[in-house]
């Protein structure tokens, strides 16, 4: 899975989509860290602006929780 340039969906939409996507089928586990900003820029060859922005809105869909120093974790899913 990529990010599709040529989508008229913004890239942190699609890239918060994509993670969702792998909470869904198992790959991101609850209670357990999503890749580092780092780590999800160099794979999606998206700015850091557009990470934290697709964090953001996983957070605002009750997917993951962030813990100032900790990181961001993928939540229990209800």
């Amino acid at each position: 899975m990529s990010i599709d340039e040529m989508s008229p969906v913004p890239f942190y939409v699609q890239l918060a989509d994509l993670l969702a996507k792998q909470i869904e089928d198992g790959t991101l586990k609850p209670r357990q860290p999503i890749p580092s900003e780092a780590y999800l820029q160099q794979t999606y060859g998206v700015s850091r602006g557009t990470v934290r922005a697709a964090v953001k809105l996983m957070r605002e869909r009750g997917l993951v929780l962030t813990f100032a120093g900790r990181g961001t974790w993928v939540a229990e899913q209800k």
